[in-house]
């Protein structure tokens, strides 16, 4: 990282990212104009301004980024400060402020703010060994958990969970435990704090203050008066090796330190290793590694051994936090255009971008970009953002079949914060039989509820008359497809429905030839693009029949279909069996089999025949409006 740059060139598409680290003493900013490409770094003083709305201001007016701070889109702020919803009000200054009100304020599309734990422990994946000092032995095992402290205004701790593609920050409180002491001079310590402090956590001594209380305490304790000194009059005090009780007080605190480490580092099984950051300790440099940090960290009795093994890092990168920001606010646009963040609807906003005008395409661009801000936005900043009229955000909704702008965020806040996430786990090599059980289960319910969400009614219900005044009904599918294709002909002879399956191509085009007006054929596929069942529709189509395509949207089949039911589930084909796209099939078979069988009989035939699966061992549902049954499974 360089601190000025003469050619502001930027390389990500999106122009140059803001970053920040704010604390309560120093604001320290920079731009990315690439990934790992930081420039124009400046600290100012927070003293100096009102609020963080006025300091990111007054960094931006010192910037150019090729003569407009304009270009500047997005901009995530690491804060020394637990991050709870949309208002942030700060610990150690008296400034206050709303995320989105100042994200609208500052014109920015995207404004992340998170605590500065969160990212200095994002940072730590990406440091390499120039930019830490390990400390005492162990080695790192890799995709094990890591733990991470940092000393300075107070004391932080975090860690970083590895899951299969990404780290998970674990949002944490540790500096708050009761403080321990390990010897006779550290319980001298605590019970010299205790005189003034009724609990004495950890961050109260292994912190910036604490070295002066732990200094207040010492001096006590050796009986001679107390010099008054600052946190960084003792620590320099200490590298010059000018003054004992300096010296001493150091040690003591480093001491105290590996104590904390440890505990963390076994209470999270941090085979990863254990970070030091934070104000102090990078400070300390050579005196660190020589003081009493490794040996009590290593001093758990039976579990020495365990310790021992674990590494121990002193973060040396002058500035850690703009790494872990960056790499969250890139995660967070990644989101955005890469569907992390996704629904139904948003996929439905992407499926219809081609018919939208140009205008309206931007209201459409905008929500993929940032669908959580949509949802907080007003209609006029909904437009300014887009850089559309207002009514264009209207005609985008309506586009869309929706009525307005609020019918369309109710459906969009109903997919993004669904209670179970729609998520898909890859089944990797080594995975042990419960982990690939809940990957193939977790899987499948999420597709289920995707398909729950996004399901087009309108196209079942057509459908459901279809087959309900059928004269003959045909079901076409080849390979994975045709065990639906089976399991629709099971359910629907039932009905005394004339009623036949097909697999073959051959047998799958002499059938569809012999149909007639009146009759049906559905034909299912994943994909929608095998030319022979193509082929099969055109023919029922010819001889006068409908056409029920059960298939992805936008497929030939699903052009040429008289009603589609789109199931749009995403698998591998050539290389996977299609298991999902195979329960989503069956699943939408069985809501047509309902609705058939509720449009064809009366409230008494309905209850007999539930009567007859529940023989079977299929339970009916329970009497809903009216004291009809509603039927949950067929055959």
């Amino acid at each position: 990282m360089s601190r000025t740059s003469s050619v502001l060139r930027t390389d990500h598409p999106d122009g140059p990212r803001l970053l920040a680290d704010i604390g309560a003493t120093n604001a320290r900013f920079a731009l990315e104009f690439a990934p790992g490409r930081i420039e124009q770094i400046e600290v100012l003083a927070c003293d100096d301004f009102r609020s963080v709305e006025a300091v990111v201001r007054a960094y931006l007016s010192r910037v150019q980024v090729a003569g407009d701070t304009q270009g500047i889109r997005h901009a995530a702020i690491a804060i020394a400060n637990p991050i709870d919803g949309d208002l942030v009000r700060m610990t150690n200054r008296d400034w206050s402020f709303s995320i989105e009100t100042t994200r609208i304020a500052l014109q920015l599309d995207t404004l992340l703010v998170v605590n500065d734990f969160t990212a200095l422990a994002m940072a730590i994946p990406r440091l390499d060994d120039a930019q830490r000092l390990k400390i005492g032995g162990g080695a790192a095992r890799e995709n094990a958990v890591i733990g991470l402290l940092g000393p300075g205004t107070g004391l932080g701790v975090s860690g970083l969970i590895p899951t299969e593609d990404r780290w998970i920050t674990l949002g944490s409180e540790g500096g708050h435990v009761s403080f321990a002491p390990c010897d006779e001079r550290e319980l001298f310590v605590l019970q010299h704090t205790w005189r003034r402090y009724p609990h004495v956590s950890a961050e109260r001594l292994v912190s910036g203050p604490g070295i002066e209380l732990t200094y207040q305490a010492l001096a006590a304790r050796a009986g001679q008066p107390a010099a008054t000194l600052t946190t960084p009059q003792i620590v320099d005090a200490a590298l010059a090796g000018s003054d004992a009780l300096c010296v001493e007080t150091v040690e003591c605190f480093c001491a105290m330190l590996g104590t904390v480490a440890a505990n963390v580092a076994m209470t999270l099984g941090a085979f990863g290793g254990i970070y030091i950051g934070g104000g102090i300790v990078p400070r300390l440099g050579e005196l660190f590694a020589r003081s009493p940090f490794r040996a009590r960290f290593e001093a758990k009795g039976r579990f020495s051994d365990y310790m021992a093994r674990i590494p121990s890092y002193l973060i040396t990168a002058p500035y850690p936090a703009f790494l872990g920001v960056s790499a969250i606010l890139a995660e967070a646009l990644r989101g955005a255009g890469g569907r992390s963040e996704s629904s139904p609807l948003l996929d439905s906003v992407r499926a219809a971008l081609e018919r939208l005008s140009r205008a309206e395409q931007q209201v459409a661009e905008l929500v993929l970009a940032r669908p959580r801000a949509v949802l907080g936005d007003p209609v006029g900043e909904i437009a300014r953002q887009a850089a559309v009229s207002q009514p264009t955000v209207i005609r985008f909704c309506r586009s869309l079949g929706f009525q307005g702008l609020s019918d369309f965020k109710l459906k969009l806040a109903s997919g993004l914060t669904g209670t179970v996430p729609i998520r898909h786990s890859q089944v990797r090599h080594g995975d042990t039989a419960p982990d690939i059980s809940a990957k193939v289960l977790d899987n499948t319910a999420s597709a289920i509820l995707r398909l729950r969400d996004s399901l087009n009614t309108a196209a079942v219900a057509e459908a459901t008359e279809l087959l309900r005044t059928a004269r003959r009904i045909e079901f076409y599918g080849m390979g994975n497809s045709s065990v639906v294709a089976m399991d629709g002909q099971h359910k629907f002879f039932r009905f005394r429905i004339p009623t036949a399956a097909y697999p073959d191509p051959t047998m799958q085009q002499l059938a569809a030839g012999l149909l007639g007006p009146g009759d049906v054929a559905v034909v299912v596929s994943s994909r929608g693009r095998l030319p022979e069942l193509v082929a099969a529709a055109d023919a029922a189509l010819n001889a006068g029949a409908k056409v029920i395509a059960i298939t992805a949207s936008q497929s030939p089949l699903a052009r040429r279909a008289s009603v589609c039911i789109p199931v749009d589930h995403s698998e591998d084909g050539a290389e996977f069996i299609a298991m999902i796209s195979r329960i989503l099939h069956l699943l939408v078979i069985d809501v047509l089999a309902v609705g058939v069988a509720v449009g064809r009989a009366s409230p008494e035939q309905i209850q007999a025949w539930a009567r007859a699966l529940d023989e079977e061992g299929v339970r009916p549902l329970p009497e809903g409006d009216g004291g009809r049954h509603r039927i949950s499974h067929l055959g």
